[in-house]
């Protein structure tokens, strides 16, 4: 007999996310399938709430979140809404908003005080990892795909993601921010962004036995991880210089190398600039302080024209090439990067 649930909008009313109590579970379930299930201030704010409420709960021994539809978990915030806002009025305040609700929304999910298990099954990217990585249960399937694909539309890692990423060996975490390359479950279990794996079909089952307090079968074995541990990615990764970095990456042997080369100059100069240099602060920061730094940063490019620029050619006019403020790294002035921080 199939597992039934019974979900339910929140007490916002909003039925982009739904909510249930299913035994000793507190299931979230993203609810924009068409959308990949992208976040909007709505959902961020319906969200906060429910964790909330469960936190204080003793009948919720866990929480989940999920994404409707067969697409995946999120394919991160909803900037496409947010561009239109800014089009239509530079002084909206609709992008601070949401950023500030979603990332309050990530602290807590970082900060829960009861195990958060987060099903990062197909497309989970930029805020889909903010509302899936910083929880403490974390799993992955074969047909996962990871990343923080920010630079691609001008814009820079945030959601947390740069405390992560700062902190991956091997500067796994610095080719992942500046070339937004996405990856599989062999990676992201490698490099600390997933716990562990699990069958496609046996999500609900999980999730079923874990609302019942039963046992749960053993996971199947971890694919190889393809990037993760990769020597040029280690060599040519290093220091605070991205000029360097993609010569580097140009002159290397192995084609992944010179692969990455072609992707991060392809990306917003400017974007990958003030990534690495965030990154690399990042290093040094708690959690909340690198989203306190997301918040300045990200309220800066709501209306840079790289932003706006990126969103439009990779969301609105599908396939169009951008055309960024600056033709190259070395046009980027270092101290407009230092200014922002």
């Amino acid at each position: 007999m199939e597992h039934e649930i019974d979900y339910a909008p929140g007490r916002t009313g909003t039925d982009q996310v739904l909510f249930a109590h299913d035994g000793n579970l507190g299931r979230i379930l993203l609810n924009r399938p068409k959308a990949i299930n992208s976040l909007n201030a709505e959902m961020c704010r319906a969200i906060l709430e429910q964790l909330r409420l469960w936190a204080d709960d003793p009948a919720i021994k866990t929480v989940t979140v999920e994404g409707a539809g067969e697409r995946g978990l999120c394919a991160g915030g909803d900037v496409k809404s947010l561009r239109q806002a800014v089009v239509a009025d530079p002084k909206s305040p609709a992008p601070a908003e949401f950023w500030e609700t979603e990332y309050e929304m990530n602290q807590l999910v970082a900060d829960y005080p009861k195990p958060y298990l987060a099903v990062m099954d197909g497309v989970c990217m930029g805020g889909g990892l903010g509302i899936s990585a910083h929880g403490s249960i974390r799993l992955v399937t074969p047909r996962s795909k990871l990343a923080m694909p920010e630079t691609i539309i001008g814009f820079f890692p945030d959601v947390g993601m740069l405390h992560l990423l700062s902190r991956m060996p091997g500067e796994f975490g610095t080719f992942l921010a500046l070339t937004g390359r996405t990856i599989g479950a062999g990676d992201a279990l490698a490099a600390g962004l997933a716990d562990h794996l699990i069958a496609e079909a046996d999500i609900q089952p999980h999730l079923a036995a874990t609302a019942a307090g039963g046992v749960v079968a053993a996971a199947p074995a971890a694919p190889e991880p393809e990037l993760f541990g990769a020597g040029w990615i280690a060599e040519c990764f290093v220091g605070d210089d991205a000029q360097a970095i993609v010569r580097r990456l140009g002159d290397h042997d192995d084609e992944g190398a010179r692969r990455a080369a072609e992707d991060i100059t392809a990306r917003s100069p400017f974007a990958v600039s003030l990534t690495l240099a965030a990154l690399r602060r990042a290093a040094e920061l708690s959690l909340s302080e690198v989203l306190a730094q997301d918040l300045r940063l990200s309220r800066h490019f709501a209306t840079d024209p790289d932003f706006l620029e990126g969103v439009r050619c990779q969301l609105v006019d599908r396939g169009d090439t951008p055309q960024w403020r600056h033709r190259s790294l070395a046009d980027v002035d270092p101290a407009e990067v230092a200014a922002l921080f």
